[in-house]
């Protein structure tokens, strides 16, 4: 099957959107957790770094999954490439 350039522009947007939220899995996920007695500093009454572990990762795990569904949707939309339901 030949891609067309809707095809590749579609791809392209969906490879951006998908290694932006891969850098900031892996920030999230390593950089915080690498620097973590660095982050010294209390935040609501927890020192950052244990927040960050116990708490602040899964809101943002959960925050790139909401972004990617609703982005995907739009794309999806904006390329017609989305289901339809003929009922």
């Amino acid at each position: 099957m030949q891609l067309t350039s809707q095809h590749r522009e579609y791809w392209r947007s969906n490879l951006r959107v998908t290694a932006w939220l891969l850098a900031v899995w892996f920030a999230v996920t390593f950089v915080v957790g690498w620097f973590a007695r660095d982050l010294a500093f209390d935040f609501f009454g927890w020192p950052f770094s244990f927040y960050m572990a116990a708490q602040g990762s899964l809101i943002v795990y959960v925050l790139i999954i909401g972004f990617y569904a609703r982005y995907m949707n739009r794309l999806d939309r904006r390329y017609d490439v989305y289901e339809r339901d003929d009922d």
